[in-house]
């Protein structure tokens, strides 16, 4: 790992789930993840969803949030309902994860940028 980065992020996560894994379980892993932003404050952005496998060789989920700054997503990271949900729903059906963290553009020069 590398120095605190400054200023919002994008946390992004991408799961292959385990073959027979039951649409129920999927949509457990929905039902977990939509309840988060409620408890987690932490959250400036939150969508995920089930691919549309209009390509080969993609991943079967993917989750994207937003957050303020690099503190904010070490709060969600450890928020122990995070936890819950990873160790109690996704981590059973989950085959493989991949995840990347990256900076987006601060939002005083995305309205500079726009004007």
């Amino acid at each position: 790992m590398s120095s605190t980065p400054a200023g919002p992020l994008r946390h992004v996560v991408c799961f292959t789930w385990k073959p027979g894994t039951e649409p129920a379980a999927i949509q457990a892993v929905v039902d977990a993840l939509s309840a988060l932003p409620a408890v987690i404050p932490e959250l400036t952005d939150y969508h995920f969803g089930t691919d549309l496998t209009m390509a080969d060789g993609n991943a079967d989920f993917a989750i994207v949030g937003d957050f303020e700054d690099a503190a904010a997503w070490t709060r969600y990271h450890q928020h122990p309902e995070h936890q819950r949900v990873i160790v109690e729903v996704i981590r059973p059906i989950s085959a493989s994860r991949t995840a990347a963290q990256f900076l987006l553009p601060s939002r005083a020069h995305e309205q500079e940028s726009a004007t």
